[in-house]
């Protein structure tokens, strides 16, 4: 018979996959080199200065600071974040929708493609940034901090890239959550790349970015739903990563961009724990970030479901006596 054959366990919807193997590993590759640049793009149309160093060897304009693929200062530790994971979530979303047959190949390939260009980004910034730092002690600290929380970033977009390239609803949400403060420090970049003129970036746009984590959660939340009730710890992570993630932001820009302490850890660590637990209290404003993620979740799922009740009755319309629909 014509549709005897099954369908692979590995197609998207059951459709069966017309490419070969070899073409889906280059696309899937491929998917990943273009992710990689896209997270990067904010900084790219920047011109991709190295910003002006605290430990510079010498005296130096900010127009004539070395070309550097990465923003390689304490200053942009979350810009660095952004510009590395949400590259890796948009190629995630790319091999959801691609469906390619072979997930797991085709996942492999994604992630060389992303690292290859996160990890030559990062090797090329840290040599135009080694090459002009004071040759002293804090230099080597300071390039060791730095380098750790690269390749920490560069870890989380991988762990993104497979977040978002999961078929299951509630590991995509799980996504979101992760990556929802990101993105929109990622959008704030790009605005500021784009429109950082004399009059700097709108103020209704701060506002925005202030707000669009919680829309997103939101908006994810009430995508993957409530039913099977397993989906309410995926409800209840997302919205205590709302709640810690964008603290943790706030807390790592104020600690490194505070220049009297860098170098002493002991310091440092206390003033992170302060400023930490000051913004995770009712003074740091995330409780009605949070109830704004929870009532879009709430009143999304609830509509959505509705719909797909009309729609599933709408299919199983009983027959009347006459078997007439």
């Amino acid at each position: 018979m014509e549709n005897s054959k099954p369908h692979s366990a590995g197609t998207n919807g059951g459709r069966t996959a017309a490419r070969p193997p070899a073409a889906e590993a280059a696309i899937a590759a491929l998917l990943g080199i273009l992710g990689g640049l896209l997270g990067l793009a904010p900084w790219l149309i920047t011109g991709a200065q190295l910003p002006v160093q605290n430990l510079w060897g010498e005296e130096t304009q900010p127009r004539d600071m070395p070309f550097a693929l990465l923003p390689l200062s304490q200053y942009h530790a979350t810009t660095i974040v952004a510009l590395l994971t949400v590259g890796a979530s948009a190629t995630g979303f790319a091999l959801r929708a691609l469906g390619p047959a072979r997930r797991g190949p085709a996942l492999a390939c994604a992630a060389a493609g992303l690292l290859l260009v996160h990890g030559g980004a990062a090797v090329q910034s840290f040599a135009a940034l080694s090459s002009g730092l004071d040759p002293e002690p804090r230099s080597s600290i300071y390039v060791a901090g730095l380098l750790g929380g690269t390749i920490a970033a560069i870890a989380a977009g991988v762990m993104a890239l497979v977040l978002f390239a999961s078929l299951s609803r509630p590991v995509v949400t799980l996504g979101v959550g992760l990556m929802a403060v990101p993105f929109s420090s990622w959008l704030a970049a790009a605005a500021a790349a784009f429109l950082g003129g004399p009059g700097g970036v709108p103020i209704f746009l701060t506002i925005v970015w202030h707000w669009l984590p919680a829309v997103l959660v939101g908006l994810a939340l009430a995508w993957c739903g409530f039913k099977p009730p397993a989906r309410l710890w995926v409800w209840a992570a997302d919205l205590a990563l709302l709640w810690l993630v964008p603290a943790l932001f706030t807390s790592v820009n104020y600690v490194l961009g505070t220049r009297a302490y860098l170098g002493n850890f002991s310091e440092m660590a206390m003033l992170s724990r302060d400023i930490l637990a000051a913004t995770l209290g009712p003074a740091g404003g995330a409780g009605p970030i949070v109830l704004l993620a929870l009532g879009i979740g709430l009143v999304g799922a609830l509509i959505l479901a509705l719909l797909s009740r009309k729609g599933q009755g709408r299919r199983t319309a009983p027959l009347d006596a006459g078997g007439r629909l």
